[in-house]
């Protein structure tokens, strides 16, 4: 936090990748991660996902770099929110994550020969990325949205893939579904949709900045199924705050970036 402070302070532009300004709430900060230091720089940080805040990043000093699993599931949900298409209380993101993304503490829990040829949930309930996502939902729904998130760590190094699922509002099918997101995400250099039928691996997003996403709606159920994939180390950090320093400096928003 203090960092962040000090370069403000000789006026150079923040990308932070921290959690340190995610939260725009101090109280909700405090509720997950303990005391926070500098209210005010909370109040003036940016949520750096280009994709729903381009242009507010451009003219921002402080970008709060998101998260790897709300930059998967926001990007996956964004749409159905913005178009009114889902019942907000019926979401469920379902995430599941490589080794790399519990990051470099050192942890029997987090070596690579413990989890190898397992696949189990963590943090059920309580995992601190759930209000990160549940802020940015809210902001797009324009009301509060609650949702259900649960982490699973798998025996790979790098990508995330979640599974999103959700009540769909009125009458949909999976044609309609696919145009809205193709339409929503037309202009967005790092989001690729999927052709109709067809959803995403984590090796189509292998250290690349993409986000891809894959459709579906279940007439049976009446649930709208949304697969979307990134590389927790790219377009779920460094790649991402690579595409947020190129928005606020100038730059062309795709430059270094594949």
């Amino acid at each position: 936090m203090e960092t962040a402070q000090a370069f403000l302070d000789l006026k150079i532009p923040v990308v932070d990748l921290s959690a340190d300004f995610r939260l725009s709430a101090a109280e909700v900060y405090e509720t997950w991660y303990g005391a926070h230091r500098c209210h005010d720089l909370l109040k003036e940080a940016v949520y750096g996902l280009p994709e729903l805040h381009r242009d507010k990043i451009k003219t921002a000093r402080l970008v709060a770099n998101p998260g790897c699993y709300p930059t998967s599931c926001i990007l996956g949900l964004a749409p159905l929110l913005k178009g009114e298409l889902i019942q907000l209380d019926s979401i469920h993101c379902d995430s599941k994550s490589g080794v790399s993304g519990a990051g470099k503490t050192m942890a029997a829990s987090n070596l690579y020969c413990e989890v190898n040829e397992g696949l189990k949930a963590y943090k059920i309930g309580e995992h601190r990325h759930t209000p990160e996502i549940e802020q940015e939902l809210s902001r797009i729904a324009g009301q509060e949205v609650v949702v259900s998130f649960t982490p699973h760590l798998i025996p790979m190094d790098r990508g995330i893939l979640s599974t999103l699922y959700a009540k769909a509002n009125g009458d949909l099918d999976s044609a309609k579904l696919y145009n809205h997101y193709e339409e929503f995400y037309s202009s967005e250099p790092f989001v690729r949709v999927r052709p109709l039928g067809t959803f995403p691996s984590t090796q189509d997003v292998h250290m690349k900045n993409y986000c891809d996403i894959g459709v579906h709606f279940d007439p049976r159920t009446g649930r709208v199924v949304v697969v979307s994939a990134i590389d927790n180390l790219t377009k779920g950090a460094s790649g991402q705050a690579i595409q947020n320093m190129n928005l606020m400096m100038g730059f062309e928003e795709t430059s270094a970036l594949i």
